[in-house]
């Protein structure tokens, strides 16, 4: 007897694959980089003591010389005040999640690779890790769907007695509310109260610009000086990313859901889901076998182009 096979198998295999990847991106990047880092804060200090050191007569050409570096190395994250000397963009936790928003197409921007060597594996890893992060998501967002979503409102279709279209549509505004809630403005009083620089509406504005992929790199978490936790905090809001990913692509995907039902997909010539296709053939092939049935139990009328019967011009005897 064959043995059955767990369904959930390759999923759980396709995430340890997908986390392996996440790790052995950000160990790289992590080996590449720092020792780039290190060697760019070295200069930038050895230009800050001879500024101080020099005499007080400061060349202009000196002076722009200095600030020239300092903007270019400030672009590359790294910074020259006393304050964030010893601060690293490149220790695991950080490079984590400047691999989880490389592979996610987020991309804040914050954090670039210095070296050639960096710039290449960034290709390489993208390359890799953009579709492999789409065909994780997409089939973690396909199981997630039964439970989520087509189960409850069979369910609530059956109990209650609605027509599809509206257990749908209460269902998609329930979800977007509890969407709204758990990954919008709980998340946003957190960063509002860690981030000291942060308001409320600047966190909503980074949640929000953030789990749509836009990642404008404006409001980056865990850049202030002085960050308790750092790596742990860095680490956590990966996390976030990417189950907020899989949130967003779990409401998008219930919307076209409920926008098959209304029509709208065939309004815009859309290829219907699996669901309402197969709805949709059951319905065809129900009509089709009942108007079958209705079409045997009806006479057919005589046919203008047969031939005429001469049975109904003979007298009853000669028939």
């Amino acid at each position: 007897m064959a043995e059955s096979r767990c369904p959930s198998q390759p999923l759980v295999f396709l995430a340890l694959f997908y986390l392996c990847y996440l790790l052995l991106g950000a160990l790289t990047v992590s080996l590449v980089e720092r020792p780039h880092e290190r060697r760019l804060h070295l200069e930038l200090q050895v230009l800050k003591s001879r500024l101080l050191n020099g005499s007080r007569c400061l060349s202009e050409a000196e002076l722009e010389h200095f600030l020239s570096r300092v903007l270019r190395a400030d672009g590359y994250g790294v910074s020259v005040l006393s304050n964030a000397s010893h601060h690293t963009n490149w220790d695991f936790a950080s490079s984590f999640f400047f691999a989880s928003t490389l592979v996610t197409t987020v991309g804040y921007g914050h954090t670039t690779p210095l070296s050639n060597g960096g710039k290449a594996f960034s290709i390489i890893f993208a390359l890799v890790g953009v579709p492999l992060t789409m065909l994780f998501l997409t089939v973690l967002v396909q199981r997630l769907m039964v439970y989520v979503t087509t189960r409850p409102i069979d369910l609530c279709q059956q109990r209650l007695g609605y027509s599809r279209r509206q257990v749908t549509a209460v269902h998609l505004l329930t979800m977007g509310l509890v969407v709204l809630l758990t990954f919008f403005i709980v998340p946003s009083a957190i960063f509002s109260a860690i981030e000291h620089d942060w308001t409320f509406l600047d966190a909503f504005y980074f949640c929000f610009i953030s789990l749509t992929t836009v990642g404008l790199g404006d409001f980056v978490p865990g850049e202030q000086s002085g960050q308790r936790l750092r790596p742990l905090y860095k680490l956590s809001v990966s996390l976030f990313l990417l189950c907020g990913l899989t949130v967003m692509l779990l409401l998008l995907r219930t919307f076209i859901q409920l926008a098959g039902l209304h029509g709208l997909t065939q309004m815009f010539d859309l290829p219907l889901s699996e669901d309402e296709e197969g709805r949709e053939e059951e319905e065809t092939d129900e009509g089709t076998i009942l108007q079958g049935s209705q079409t045997d139990r009806t006479p057919k009328p005589p046919s203008l182009n047969a031939p005429p019967s001469y049975n109904s011009i003979l007298p009853p005897d000669n028939r």
